[in-house]
This record gives structure tokens, C-alpha cells and sequence, in this order.
């Protein structure tokens, strides 16, 4: 699946900002490089799908990540609005009624089910009184999300080898937590399992997903560039 990956989609930028405008303006600012964008929470509260509708107009890939969780029900319900929407990617929670009903409805659209966020550490674990690790529980949830019809999964660059290796090629893997090689594991971070870009893509990720280090650059296309160059040895 990695080697068919264009450049251009290989990077998502995460459009984590307040409202359309911004929004439009840091498209606008990156599309000659990139042809994927992120809408999350954050920006979807602020206008719905204006903001999704007008990037898909524009001839640009999707990935809405609102990570559904709620009765499988009202997850298949959500999930059936977004399908017609020309969105590439949605996030969903991923217990077993949840998946199956969100699959039931996908249409075209694929879907991604949360491991375990990016923000979490082991110590995190521990204070829930689960004692496996980080990488054992992200790779059990993608490994069941796999067999129940997902397309793939969200997970930290640091999991992506094992699930890579032993889930085979099918399984679609999208690796926030991106950040520039000087910033990784700096202990400045509120993400705590981070890695480069082209450490998530030499790992086996398929895309990874890109906020801060694009978004509050003063020159995003360059740091685009630098990632690009990085993924594209790591991927040789």
C-alpha cells in the first residue's frame, strides 16, 4: 500500500485552527505541496461541513476526525451523514459494536479507528490500572479493528513497525504526533509519543498527520518540503 502513495498525499496537514478563514487561508497557503488536510473538532464546531465541503471542491482529500464514539446507532447515523460528503478519511472509536456499525455505512469512505492518543504515555496506563503496554494494547485494537472491516487505524509512529510487520500491507496507518527532528522527545511537547516524519514512514506508516510544525511556521512550504524529502528516503 506505501509504495502506490503519492508524495503529495503523503503528508495530512492538521487544520486545528478557530474558523473557516484561517482555515482556507493555510490551504491555500500549502495546496501546491499537499493535497491532504485534516478537520478536527476544533474547526468543525465553528461551521460544520463549510469548511469540509469547500476543501473537497477544491479537488482535495479529507480526513475528518471527529473519532465517534457514542451508541452504535448513533455512530452508524453520524457516519452515514459524512459518507456523502466526498470525505476520504473518518476517525471512530474502536470498540467492537462501534466498528461494525460504522462499517455497515462507510460507503467509499474509509475508516480509521483510534488506538490509544498520541498524548498518552505509559505512566498514563498505569494510573488506569492497566498493566499491558502501550504497544501490546495499540496493536490487540488494531488487530481487531482490521477484523472487523476497518480500513486502518491511528496510531503513534513509535507502534507502526510491529502492526506493520505482522497485520501485512492492507491495514492503512495514519501517524500523527509529527515533529521536526530537533523538537522529538525535547520534553516541551504536550504529545508524548512522537517521532519524525521519516520515522513514521520507514516504520511502515501510510500517512502521518502534520499541526503545529506546518501551521505556526513562518514559511509552512518549506517545512513541508524538508518532511517530503525525509519520507521520500525513508521510503526508498
Amino acid at each position: 500500500m506505501n509504495d502506490i502513495i503519492p508524495l503529495k498525499e503523503r503528508i495530512i496537514v492538521a487544520l486545528d485552527v478557530n474558523d473557516a478563514e484561517q482555515a482556507k487561508e493555510l490551504v491555500k497557503k500549502c495546496e501546491s505541496h499537499t493535497s491532504y488536510f485534516k478537520v478536527g473538532l476544533q474547526l468543525f464546531m465553528s461551521n460544520w461541513f463549510e469548511t469540509v465541503d469547500w476543501i473537497v471542491d477544491r479537488g482535495h482529500k479529507v480526513m475528518l476526525d471527529l473519532k465517534f464514539f457514542d451508541i452504535p446507532e448513533t455512530v452508524k447515523l453520524a457516519v452515514e451523514q459524512v459518507s456523502n460528503r466526498g470525505v476520504s478519511l473518518v476517525t471512530i472509536h474502536g470498540n467492537d459494536p462501534i466498528i461494525r456499525a460504522a462499517v455497515s455505512v462507510r460507503g467509499d469512505m474509509k475508516l480509521l479507528a483510534v488506538t490509544v492518543l498520541t498524548s498518552f504515555g505509559e505512566e498514563d496506563l498505569r494510573a488506569m490500572g492497566m498493566t499491558q503496554s502501550i504497544e501490546d494494547l495499540v496493536y490487540f485494537r488494531a488487530k481487531r479493528a482490521l477484523e472487523l472491516g476497518c480500513d486502518g487505524v491511528v496510531s503513534s509512529g513509535l507502534e507502526v513497525e510491529r502492526m506493520r510487520r505482522d497485520l501485512g500491507g492492507k491495514l492503512l496507518i495514519v501517524t500523527p504526533g509529527i515533529r521536526p527532528g530537533a523538537n522529538v522527545r525535547d520534553g516541551s511537547d504536550d504529545q508524548k509519543r512522537i517521532v519524525t516524519a521519516g520515522t513514521a514512514i520507514k516504520n511502515g506508516a501510510s500517512h502521518v498527520v502534520v499541526g503545529r510544525p506546518i501551521t505556526k511556521a513562518d514559511d509552512p512550504i518549506r517545512v513541508i518540503e524538508q518532511m517530503q524529502q525525509e519520507i521520500a528516503a525513508s521510503a526508498n
